[in-house]
C-alpha cells in the first residue's frame, strides 16, 4: 500500500495503531522519495496565446519559485519538499516536457528549476484541448520517481476545451486518483468565444477545477499573470498547518492587472 494511502487511511481513523514511515535508506531504494506534493504545471501555449503572452507565462512560473513566499509554503510541510515538472499544452496530442521531474526543498533546488523553465524553448501550437492536458499529466504522474502526501495539477489557459476527449470523463478519472485540479484562468480580453467574459470563469470553476481544497485564480488580463502564479503556487503547496494563512481566500480568487 502506498505511503500516500497509509496517510489518508490513519487520517480517517482507519489505522488504529501508531503508523511509523521507514526512513532507512534500504526503505528509500526500495520505492518512490516522499514529499510533500507532486505538483505538475500545464502551460496553455494554444495558437490563443501570442509570444509575448507566452513569455509572460513562462517567466511568471520561472519568478514564482525564486519568490519568498512561494519558498515559505515549501519548507512549512511535513517533509520540507515537494516534487515538481511542467510542461506545455495545446491540441490533443500536443504537449511537451520542458521541465522533468526535480524535488524542490531550498532555495538552491528553487532556482534549478526556475532556471530550466527559463531555458526552455518557447513554442505556440494550435488548438486547446484540456482533457489532453489532463491526460498527459496522469502519464507524468505514472513516471514520477517521487510520491507526495497530496497530488495537485497546476492548469492555466485562456480558453475552453475545443479538441480532444470530452473533459467530464477525464477529469473524473483524476479525481478518482485523489488528484486534485487548481486552474489559474487568464481573462485576455482578446476576440474569441468566452474570452475576456465570465462565462471562462465559470467554465473553470464549475467544469476544470476538483478534488478537495481545489481553487481558482483569475488573472485579469496577462498583466496579472505573474502575481497570480505566485501567489497560486504559495496557496497549493502549502501545509495544512501553513494554509490558514489563505483561509481567508474564496475559492474563486481575482487578481487585478
Amino acid at each position: 500500500m502506498q505511503r500516500r494511502q497509509l496517510l489518508r487511511l490513519s487520517g480517517a481513523g482507519v489505522l488504529s495503531a501508531p503508523f511509523v514511515i521507514s526512513t532507512s535508506g534500504a526503505a528509500r531504494a526500495a520505492g518512490p522519495e516522499p514529499v510533500d506534493v507532486e505538483l505538475v504545471l500545464a502551460v496553455d501555449v494554444s495558437r490563443s496565446i501570442d509570444a509575448e503572452e507566452h513569455e509572460t507565462q513562462m517567466r511568471g512560473y520561472a519568478s514564482a519559485f525564486r519568490d519568498p513566499e512561494v519558498l515559505r509554503s515549501i519548507r512549512g510541510g511535513e517533509i520540507g519538499a515537494i516534487s515538481c515538472t511542467l510542461f506545455t499544452w495545446s491540441d490533443s496530442d500536443s504537449q511537451e516536457d520542458l521541465v522533468p521531474w526535480m524535488r524542490i526543498a531550498d532555495e538552491a533546488s528553487a532556482e534549478r528549476f526556475a532556471a530550466a523553465i527559463d531555458a526552455a524553448p518557447r513554442r505556440i501550437l494550435s488548438y486547446t484541448s484540456i482533457s489532453g492536458a489532463m491526460e498527459h499529466a496522469l502519464r507524468r504522474y505514472g513516471g514520477s520517481p517521487y510520491e507526495g502526501t497530496r497530488r495537485v495539477l497546476d492548469i492555466s489557459g485562456d480558453g475552453m476545451n475545443n479538441s480532444g476527449r470530452r473533459l467530464n470523463g477525464v477529469r473524473a478519472a483524476m479525481l478518482e486518483e485523489g488528484i486534485v485540479v487548481n486552474g489559474l484562468a487568464v481573462l485576455d480580453r482578446a476576440p474569441g468565444p468566452a474570452n475576456g467574459t465570465v462565462a471562462l470563469e465559470d467554465y473553470y470553476r464549475d467544469e476544470v477545477i476538483g478534488g478537495p481544497g481545489a481553487f481558482l485564480v483569475v488573472a485579469d488580463g496577462f498583466a496579472a499573470f505573474d502575481r497570480a502564479v505566485r501567489r497560486k503556487i504559495a496557496r497549493e503547496v502549502a501545509s495544512a498547518g501553513e494554509r490558514t494563512r489563505f483561509a481567508g481566500l474564496p475559492v474563486v480568487d481575482r487578481v487585478a492587472a
